[in-house]
């Protein structure tokens, strides 16, 4: 099984787009599998459009790969969307690692456009169906509820072939859409506990739908800090993920050196995962770069070894 590591931000956390830049030149000369980008369409605090992003990050580099964790697919155009996907992967040499979810329903982006919540589950699902045919047909046919197209077609297609889906969520719904419709998982702020269990239903549901999704096609992600718990950003990003997961923080909160960033894993690891999606909790730019620095020298080596092991 592969196991590789991505690192994520979610918002802005630098100071300027030369920061931001700085930052991806690291990740692109390192150990690091991919950059993340978290969504969120509508804040009062910066956060980068994923899509657009991608389109610098592709520009600046040549080896990293880059996902959105997650597009909520239910506020998109799926014309628009394939189309966006497809000529990233394509100009980027097939580097794209596409992530979707449905989004909550308090999302602020639902009440902010006057969406209804209700249903986007529904729509998520013909969105899937939809991309991933304009992706590898030359003409679409489509008759759902939601969107009904006739001869639709878009080139270049994607490098990858498939393209990847990776589905994010944990319900029911979500499961039933990663078994249908995904060719990987990913899970959002939960603790190695809560992952094992949705890990096991998605494999039932997939061999169910007579479908494959590859063992090593499992990912979660959790954040991490090169320091101690009493840390002061530590306890401000413990706090703010306290009102956004279920779990205790410290289920899934690593901190302290490189072996406890490595126990963690080891963790999610047992529960059935082998991607892993890294947070850096730091305060400005030169702290966000060491902490990428450190997890690239002291952990990336250890855990992309080929014979690493949760045990």
């Amino acid at each position: 099984m592969s196991v590789r590591a991505g690192v994520s931000i979610a918002g802005l956390p630098f100071s300027s787009p030369d920061a931001f830049y700085r930052w991806v030149d690291v990740c692109e000369d390192s150990n690091v599998d991919s950059i993340w980008l978290t969504e969120r369409l509508v804040s009062p605090t910066p956060f980068l459009e994923p899509l657009t992003a991608f389109g610098v990050i592709a520009g600046r580099t040549k080896r990293l790969k880059f996902g959105m964790n997650a597009t909520v697919i239910p506020l998109r155009d799926p014309l628009v969307l394939a189309k966006q996907c497809a000529t990233l992967d394509y100009l980027s040499g097939g580097r794209l690692l596409p992530a979707f979810g449905v989004g909550r329903d308090t999302a602020p982006e639902f009440a902010a456009t006057g969406r209804e919540p209700r249903g986007r589950g529904e729509r998520a699902n013909e969105i899937l169906q939809l991309i991933a045919r304009l992706w590898s047909k030359d003409s679409v046919d489509f008759d759902g509820r939601y969107y009904k197209y006739s001869g639709a077609s878009i080139s270049p297609k994607p490098v990858q072939q498939p393209l990847p889906i990776w589905i994010g969520g944990s319900s029911d719904a979500a499961i039933r859409r990663t078994a249908l419709y995904g060719t990987g998982w990913l899970g959002g702020i939960m603790a190695p506990a809560q992952v094992a269990p949705v890990v096991q239903k998605i494999k039932a549901a997939v061999a169910e739908a007579g479908r494959v999704i590859d063992d090593d096609h499992y990912g979660a992600g959790f954040p991490f800090r090169f320091g101690s718990p009493d840390d002061e950003v530590v306890q401000r990003a413990a706090e703010r993920l306290r009102r956004l997961g279920e779990a205790p923080v410290e289920s899934y909160l690593a901190l302290g050196g490189a072996d406890d960033i490595l126990s963690r894993a080891a963790e999610y690891a047992r529960a059935g995962v082998s991607k892993f999606v890294l947070s850096p909790i730091a305060a400005g730019d030169d702290d966000f770069l060491e902490q990428t620095r450190r997890l690239d020298a002291e952990v990336l080596p250890i855990l992309h070894d080929p014979d690493w092991t949760a045990d």
